[in-house]
């Protein structure tokens, strides 16, 4: 399939993820900087809570780039990064914007990749747990 015929995620489903994650963000009582990128990797729709802190947005947003560009979790792809493993030393690439511990995660439509949600604040379990919070409002 032709990517260019992937549709991405629209302003809507990221605004309503990044909702969503916040509502999981506030819930476990932890201040979060939550980013959407589309299909690309380029960041769609972004929300920090008011304590979250500021060196997290980056990270938020490099690991919504993350997930949308590679098409898995940060979660999984720190796991093939492991010296050993196929993936060791992919952080060093893309400009140092991969990231390789949980909080990003891919959106799917049709099983193809159209965009991803990044979460940063938290521990990276939380961090990722708020994101699955996010994917679930996707659907």
């Amino acid at each position: 399939m032709n990517v260019e015929n992937i549709q991405s995620v629209t302003l809507e489903e990221a605004q309503a993820v990044a909702q969503a994650a916040i509502e999981k963000a506030r819930e476990m009582g932890q201040p979060m900087n939550v980013a959407v990128a589309e299909v690309g990797g380029r960041l769609k729709a972004f929300a920090r809570m008011e304590t979250a802190w500021t060196a997290s947005i980056s990270i938020a947003q490099d690991k919504a780039f993350t997930s949308a560009t590679l098409g898995f979790s940060t979660q999984e792809i720190g796991e093939m990064a492991q010296p050993g493993q196929p993936l060791f030393g992919i952080n060093t690439t893309n400009g140092g914007r991969i990231v390789i511990f949980g909080g990003g995660v891919p959106l799917m439509r049709d099983g193809h990749v159209v965009g991803a949600v990044g979460v940063s604040g938290g521990t990276p379990a939380q961090d990722h747990e708020v994101a699955e919070a996010g994917v679930a409002a996707f659907g």
